[in-house]
């Protein structure tokens, strides 16, 4: 069985220009990796657990406590977007928001690691090492390739929600 995850897309339109928030993972494996490396803040959940409680929280410990006003907005804020499949089979499951975050206000949680490999010693390293707003286009060539889809859904998502406040 492909391990889960659950993600929210958060967007924003900002000088005419639609934006998605994307993080940036930590840890020593991704520190010099830029293009093709960031993600939809997102984590792994159980069988059985609801996708968009595990997305929800995910959102807060990669984002932070700022991060709560987001993911406290009622179920129906959300709109389910589809999975996409990641080229290591990790299914990913996403939802999306039309919310505001300020990066200036982003703290992630942390995780632990033996590093270097096999010296014994266990380091502190955030899920995350960055958050920022990009355009689509440039989030394009920021995001891991298997959850580009997920930016085109956000965009047929963003036309629709201009059309019905219209």
């Amino acid at each position: 069985m492909p391990k889960r995850s659950a993600a929210i897309l958060m967007w924003k339109h900002e000088g005419g220009h639609l934006q998605v928030l994307l993080v940036h993972p930590g840890g020593p494996f991704w520190r010099n990796k830029d293009e093709g490396a960031w993600s939809l803040p997102k984590g792994e959940y159980d069988d059985g657990e609801d996708a968009l409680a595990a997305a929800r929280r995910e959102l807060v410990e990669e984002l932070g406590p700022s991060a709560a006003r987001a993911a406290e907005q009622p179920t129906s804020a959300f709109i389910p977007i589809g999975e996409v499949k990641q080229k290591a089979g990790k299914i990913v499951t996403a939802f999306a928001i039309e919310a505001d975050f300020d990066v200036t206000q982003f703290v992630s949680n942390t995780f632990e690691l033996e590093w270097p490999p096999k010296s014994g010693r266990r380091q502190s390293f955030p899920e995350a090492d960055r958050a920022q707003w990009f355009t689509l286009d440039q989030a394009r060539t920021k995001i891991l390739p298997g959850q580009v889809e997920l930016l085109s859904r956000a965009v047929q998502l963003s036309a629709t929600v201009a059309r019905d406040i219209s």
